[in-house]
């Protein structure tokens, strides 16, 4: 996920033997305030803490943010349920370096059609059509593939930058996109897609909503702007997904108990686990403003109060908002615009454990899978089957859907929304019996309820890419006045790739970089940061007036 607004090689950056940056020795074990245990907390703090920092993580909920696994109480066998982040794709480079790091495994995701899922049910309007591979589907389906390509070549160069994102090409990339940021910033994907000769079709447009491109439908997208979407598909963002074996939620806990081999200041052994009171972070913040000296001064749910010369917040940007009572000097008045302004989309999950993978069975009077990952326009919308194994219990995640399909489920209770699941895809399959499977309760979330997040992730609207632009770019805090200095903006409602841990990560360095950079730090001269060549590469700037 190189770019295309910041093409700044973050994997190359990590990898490379010099490390990401040191500060000066008089500022070891110097406290930095972290909020928020997500991905983007819990890398920033690691990276800290290998600089001879003493980071402060405070969690309100539990480590790991929207890496969110549960697991099923009362049932046979360690079923897990991903309640957030599911599935990586091969370009979240970055991310893969902490995959890496903490000893994780992988393994493919059964998305639609995906070379290791078994089969695929696409229902639409009363229709079901089961495929093994898209050559399988009616030919409208092909139809609307092909318009969605020539879509892309027609109205954004696809090809073109996908080929300079492989090569890592900056120049090519940045002049591509200048062009099409100052062109596209006020569209919507659906606009984009009535704007191309390939797409007249009312009929291709709604099937492509229903249906859409590797992960599923993406109508809940339409009024996004299209600018989002052309960053998922140049990078590669929805291709070849790979889950994570055990849950993702071991990651940011891994990172929490790992003892770096390489670190400074410290004493080997040393992990943010030890150097929190009871292994433990601290809790939730109840308060933020600045005191004198320039400091964030930080209340917690104890009542303690600590002032920090630093501080980086991770948690999603309207906790500022709702949540934190914040002091309005904390950021500049542009920036606590493009914070209110910051639009998130909704989202749903409901799983069920089952004695085993019973779709697996043959149908036969078809030869068919008796069920398979469906896709359709009832309220379940995608369904996934995820097993371990012919003979193992198992679980499917009934309904995964978003925004408006998301808050249809809100007032529903787990039981009642189960119900309708099972309603809908009876309709589908009629001859399977998915009840008489299920040997546990099932789990559910909206992350719009969830009061420490408000929505699933930023999905920036038309008009919102100078919003954008400012908060990514906050790390760079000598453009900021004096006064406005200290706190770093970080996590992916910051970053320019809302909904991939990749840019939790991204943002979680360019925040490691800026406190560095504000402690008299460096990185060594044969690996620069992102903010020591951000003049070469910054994002595009569209003019104010």
């Amino acid at each position: 996920m190189f770019g295309p607004d910041f093409p700044f090689a973050y994997d190359d950056f990590l990898a490379h033997p010099a490390g990401i940056g040191s500060v000066p020795a008089t500022e070891h074990g110097t406290e930095v305030a972290v909020v928020g245990g997500g991905l983007s907390g819990l890398v920033a703090a690691y990276e800290l803490m290998k600089m001879g920092l003493r980071p402060v993580v405070y969690e309100a909920d539990r480590l790991g943010g929207r890496l969110r696994t549960d697991r099923f109480e009362g049932c046979e066998g360690d079923l897990t349920a991903e309640m957030g982040a599911m599935r990586f794709p091969p370009s979240s480079t970055a991310f893969r370096h902490y995959v890496d790091l903490a000893g994780l495994e992988t393994t493919p995701f059964p998305n639609p059609l995906a070379p290791d899922t078994p089969s695929t049910v696409v229902d639409l309007k009363g229709e079901s059509h089961y495929a093994r591979t898209l050559d399988d589907l009616p030919e409208v389906y092909h139809q609307v593939m092909d318009a969605w390509n020539a879509c892309l070549e027609e109205g954004a160069d696809f090809s073109d930058m996908q080929h300079a994102i492989r090569e890592r090409d900056v120049p090519r990339i940045r002049e591509i996109w200048a062009r099409l940021v100052e062109k596209l910033d006020n569209q919507t994907f659906y606009g984009f897609l009535c704007d191309a000769k390939a797409f007249s079709s009312f009929r291709h447009r709604e099937i492509f909503g229903q249906v859409g491109f590797g992960t599923g439908g993406w109508d809940t997208d339409f009024p996004n702007s299209i600018l989002e979407i052309l960053r998922v598909v140049y990078t590669g963002a929805d291709d070849d997904h790979r889950g994570i074996v055990g849950g993702s939620q071991q990651l940011p806990e891994r990172l929490w108990e790992r003892e770096p081999a390489k670190i400074v200041h410290w004493q080997h052994g040393t992990s943010l686990a030890s150097l929190h009171d009871g292994g433990r972070p601290r809790p939730a913040v109840t308060r933020m403003h600045r005191t004198a000296g320039n400091r964030v001064t930080i209340t917690d749910a104890d009542g303690r109060i600590r002032t920090y010369r630093a501080a980086v917040f991770t948690a999603q940007s309207w906790m500022m908002l709702a949540k934190i009572d914040c002091d309005d000097a904390l950021l500049p008045i542009d920036h606590w615009t493009a914070v209110e302004r910051t639009h998130y989309m909704e989202s749903s999950k409901l799983f069920v454990p089952v004695d085993r993978p019973f779709w697996l069975d043959t149908d036969e009077e078809t030869g068919r899978d008796v069920m398979s990952m469906t896709l359709t326009d009832r309220m379940t919308r995608g369904t996934y089957l995820l097993d371990d194994g012919p003979d193992r219990p198992a679980v499917i995640c009934l309904s995964y859907t978003w925004c408006d399909d998301s808050l249809k489920w809100l007032p529903l209770s787990p039981e009642e929304r189960l119900e309708v699941m099972l309603k809908s895809l009876r309709e589908i399959y009629p001859k399977v019996d998915i009840r008489r499977h299920i040997i546990g309760d099932p789990v559910t979330v909206s992350w719009e309820n969830e009061p420490y997040f408000m929505g699933a992730f930023k999905a920036n609207l038309p008009g919102h890419y100078r919003y954008q632009r400012r908060l990514f770019t906050h790390f760079m805090q000598d453009r900021l006045p004096e006064d406005k200095r200290g706190l770093f903006l970080a996590g992916d409602d910051i970053s320019w790739t809302a909904g991939w841990a990749e840019g939790a990560v991204h943002t979680a360095l360019n925040a490691v970089w800026g406190v560095m950079d504000q402690f008299g730090g460096s990185t060594d001269p044969s690996n620069p940061g992102p903010g020591d060549v951000y003049d070469e590469i910054a994002p595009v700037e569209l003019p104010e007036d």
